[in-house]
Order: structure tokens, then sequence, then C-alpha cells
């Protein structure tokens, strides 16, 4: 992770703005709107000063109160224009900021769905929540106080030189003396700027990643006592991004007032050299400077330093922007999927028909966790899988649901290759009932349906009392209309896999798979679920994964697993008569069901 997190990238890339800027096409005529009415904005600040050095030489010097009062009344329009205009560029560029965010964020989370479980293997949740979170708002601000807000202070810095050329060149040369030592100012702020930024991110994701770890595991650090050293990990992260943060707020502490100080040896060059200009006003220049010209230069340096000031922290926003937008681009160039064929071959009425033929698959490189796996399941049959931890079971059924992509051989579904079906029609004749049971935050009858329309409240409870949890749901406070809180909070184990087995028969499908399903339930439970198996696995295909045989050993087929092979198959009669792998393991738990009963 941190390793990603360094390569942040240059402080403009233009590769990457380029991408960004795709994202405001659709919104041009706004952005084009908005630099115009920025335009405007960008010429009414410096025009006050010209009116104000108009209405000291022109009429307070002379005593023409008339006039006076027509500049007053200029001087007032100018800023209630700026005002109303700034109102309308604040509510455009908020506007195609919030939608620009929008579609941005819906095409990143939509691809995150296309990613196959190999990308979610290798990436912390943390770090995609941050994602979508913190980075995606980065690049709000860039498009609404960012980009076009450098339009604005560019063009105010371009009016202010406009009218200062315009009334005195030399003067106005004179101020940029002060020009040099406010570039190496800048330009020394943004590399310590940019390295202390680089610094917090790191930091931001590291804590991220750390938090969603720990709080998902609170149970496991409670119970083995670690909330001690956990804390102190936690501490030490929290002291450095603190420790970060302040060096960065030093930068600025240091980089404001040496533009502050500047800005006032400037004003003070102005007044001596003004003022020295008028007295000495023998001079053919010192006719051409006047009270006036003097105040007006001052406002003008004033307005000068106020948008170099902005343009400092528009560098904070952009280089936050490029840093994130290389993080999110690089998340959107994921091609971790498992790819749909360009023509795809429709799976029609499936029958459930299952062949893997000489499969081969490893998750990294060529470390093959199945070996050259041939077995056929004809329709309706039930068969289970056995062996031990790692030889190979739930990659099976990963395969089969297109999860991962498997090196070599090919697996097919009434005779067709999985590769040639689209992904989400064969998902939807798969239902898969897993050991650690994920619930959303949601009601009970959500859980169960998944807000899939097809599926009606007398179907989903129709599902629910059929696998026997229809009883425990109707104690529950509200029902079927019951919160059951994050990750099913207030369910018990058996509970929670109770549901979900009725939300996998809700979706009615013609292939079931149950890995160690059975696995956390009381034998109450169980009981009401193998009896849901008998009745409602007629005409389906179903493969299971278990531990326990004695749930098993119905089954119409057993295939006995070790190290990514498979070493049995048979009945469970005919695998006890082969005195092999299938006969110890059974061997083995009948004397721990023995131990516990004594």
């Amino acid at each position: 992770m941190a390793q990603e997190e360094e390569l942040l990238g240059k402080a403009y890339d233009a590769r990457l703005m380029k991408r960004l800027l795709k994202y405001l096409r659709p919104y041009k005529w706004q952005v084009f709107g908005a630099i115009a009415v920025t335009i405007l904005i960008a010429s009414l600040g410096p025009l006050r000063p010209f009116l104000v050095m108009k209405a000291i030489d022109e009429y307070i010097l002379k005593n023409d109160y008339p006039g006076l009062y027509k500049i007053l009344i200029l001087l007032v329009g100018s800023v209630l224009l700026q005002a109303a205009v700034q109102y309308a560029q604040s509510l455009i560029t908020q506007w195609i900021g919030q939608k620009t965010i929008y579609n941005f964020r819906k095409e990143l989370f939509e691809h995150i769905q296309t990613l196959s479980l190999r990308f979610f293997d290798q990436n912390p949740v943390g770090r995609l929540v941050t994602r979508l979170t913190s980075d995606i708002e980065v690049l709000n601000e860039l498009f609404t106080s960012g980009i076009i807000m450098v339009f604005a202070d560019i063009f105010v810095i371009v009016w202010i030189f406009v009218f200062m050329f315009s009334i005195s060149w030399k003067l106005t040369l004179m101020v940029m003396c002060v020009f040099p030592f406010l570039l190496v100012a800048t330009a020394i702020f943004r590399k310590k700027a940019r390295e202390s930024y680089r610094d917090i991110r790191l930091l931001v994701a590291k804590m991220n990643a750390f938090l969603n770890e720990r709080v998902s595991g609170i149970i496991t650090v409670q119970l083995f006592g670690q909330e001690k050293r956990t804390f102190k990990e936690f501490d030490k992260i929290n002291r450095d991004h603190t420790d970060v943060n302040i060096k960065s707020v030093f930068y600025y502490a240091v980089f404001y007032p040496t533009v502050d100080f500047l800005s006032a040896v400037t004003f003070g060059m102005i007044v001596w050299y003004g003022g020295t200009l008028i007295l000495g006003n023998n001079e053919p220049l010192g006719k051409e400077v006047t009270v006036g010209t003097i105040i007006s230069f001052i406002m003008w340096t004033e307005m000068f330093f106020r948008p170099i000031r902005d343009l400092a922290e528009k560098y904070n926003i952009l280089q936050s922007a490029m840093a994130s937008s290389e993080r999110l681009f690089k998340l959107l160039d994921d091609d971790t999927i498992v790819p749909n064929p360009e023509t795809t071959v429709p799976l029609g009425q499936v029958r459930g028909e299952i062949e893997f033929k000489n499969v081969w698959f490893a998750y990294n490189d060529e470390d093959y966790v199945l070996k050259d796996v041939s077995f056929k399941v004809k329709p309706g049959e039930t068969v289970a899988f056995v062996g031990a931890t790692g030889a190979g079971k739930t990659s099976i059924t990963s395969l089969m649901t297109r999860f991962y992509e498997f090196q070599k051989g090919s697996i097919l579904i009434d005779g067709i290759d999985i590769r040639n079906v689209d992904a989400h029609e064969l998902r939807k004749n798969i239902a898969i009932v897993l050991q650690d049971v994920f619930l959303f935050s949601a009601d009970v009858e959500n859980n169960i349906t998944l807000g899939n329309p097809e599926i009606s409240t007398e179907r989903a409870m129709s599902a629910a009392l059929t696998v026997g949890a229809d009883p425990f749901i109707r104690r529950l406070p509200k029902g079927y209309q019951t919160h059951v809180k994050e990750r099913g909070a207030i369910l018990s184990v058996g509970e929670k896999q109770l549901l979900s087995f009725a939300r996998a028969l809700a979706y009615d499908p013609r292939i079931l798979i149950l890995d160690e399903a059975t696995s956390s339930i009381d034998t109450e439970s169980e009981f009401l679920i193998q009896n849901a198996i008998t009745k409602l696995l007629k005409g389906r295909t179903s493969i299971v994964i278990a531990h326990r045989l004695s749930t098993i050993q119905k089954a119409d087929k057993i295939v006995v697993m070790h190290k990514g092979e498979i070493r049995e198959m048979g009945n469970h009669e005919e695998l006890l008569a082969m005195n092999g792998i299938y006969r110890t393991l059974y061997e083995l738990q009948y004397k721990e069901q023995e131990i516990t009963t004594a």
C-alpha cells in the first residue's frame, strides 16, 4: 500500500488533466459561461482603484462634488454588480462540480463491481473506501474551487497590470522589482508543500486501512486482549499524521507572512518613490504621478498579492487532485476482471449438468491449487466435495461462478463452456450459501430478496418458511420488516445462516452450492435444513462442500479432494469400501463423535 501511495506523480500532469477534463465535456457550455462570468468579476475588482484615482485627482482635489457623486454611484454599482455576478458564478461552479463528481463516482463504483475477487484479495477495503470518498472529494474541490477559480486569479492579475501600465509604466516596473523574491518564495513553498502532502496522503490511507481492519475484527482484538497493542499501533500512525500536518502548517505559516512582508515592502516603495516624484514635480514624471495615482497603486498592489496567496492554495488543491486522480485512474484502469466474451452463447433453460474437463487453476502464478480436475455432475444430482482444508473444494465453486478465471481446461454447463456465457446470466442460475454469511444493513425481507423486484414478499416468506427461518423471523420485533443492523448484529450465527439459505432458495436457482452451510447451525436448525434440502433439491443440481461427513452421506456422489487433485469418487458405501482417504476421514470423525458423546 505504501508503495502505491508514494506514486503521486507531478504537481501538474497534462495526461491526467486531459482525462479529468473529459468529465467536464457534458457541461462545456456551463463551463464557458462560468469562465465568462469569471472574466467579468476579475475586471470589476481592479476597476475600483481606477475610479478612486479619478475621484481624488479630478473631483476631490478640485472640489467638484457633483462629479464626485457620479463616481460614487459607479463605485457602488460596481460593488453590487460584482456581488451579483459572484453569486451566479458560485452557483454555476458548484453545480458543475457536483454533477461531475456524481458521474465520476458512479463510473468508479460501477467499475469496482465488475472486478474479480482476485482484485479484492489484493486490495484492503479501507483503501477502496478512501478512493470513493476522500479522493473523489478532492476532485470536487478541483472542479468547484480549482480550475475555474484559477482563471479568476489570473485574470485579476492581468487586469491589474493593464490598469497599472495604462497609468504609469515606470511605477509599475518598480512594483515588479519584488517579483524575483516572490518567485523564489513560491518555488520553495511548492516543493515543501508537495513533500508534506505526499506524507499526509500516505498516512491517511494507512490510517483508513488500519481502522477498517481493526474495527471489522474488534471481536478478535478483544477476545485475545490486543486492545493495548492495537492502541499503540494506532497512536503511532495518528501521531505521525499529526506531525506531518503540523509541518505542513509550518510551511503555510512561513509563506503567507513572507508574501505579506513583500506586500508591505512594495507599499513602502510606492509611497517613497511616488512621493519623491510628486515633490520633485519639475520632472516630467512628477506631473504624471499624482496623489490619486499613489493611492490607486497601493490598492492594486494589495489586490495583486491576494490572488498570489489564493494561487498558492490552488496549487495545493491541484497537487491533491493530481495525486487523487492518479490513484483513481489507476483503479479505473485496473483490468483484474473475468472478461465477458464479445459474442455470448445463451444458456437457455438450464438443466443443471456440470462438467469439469482437465481444469488447472492457480491464485498466484503457477502455484496450482487445482490440478487436472475432471468430473461430471448429472442434472438433479447432489454431489459432495470433501477433503482437508486447502484441498481446493471452495476453488471449484469459485470457478463455476466465474469469480476467478482458470488457466487450463474447460468448465461446461449443459455442454456450454462458461467462458462463452455472460457472467450475469450464469450467476442467475447459481445460488451459493456460504459458511461466513454476509447480511446487509437492511430489513429481513430485503436481505432475502436483495431488492430484486421479481421476488415478491410472498415468495420470500415461502422460502423462509421452507428452510425453517419463518418462526424466528416472526419472533423479531417487526417480523420481516425488522432491521438486522450491520452484518446481522441482532441475529445468532445459526439464524444468519438460515436467512442466507432462504435468500438462495428465493432466487429459485437450477444449481445450488452449499459451502459449509450447516457448519455453525445447531442440531434442530440443521434438521430443518436437511428436510428442506430433501424436498427442494429434487430436479436441481446441488454441490455440497462439507467437513462433517454425516451431512453428506446421502449424496449421489462424493468427491474426495487432496492437495488440489481428485483422489476418490463414489457414493458413501463405495468410498468406505475403498479403504482410502474417505474411510480415514470418516473413522476419525466417528471416533470424535464417540468421544464427544461419552
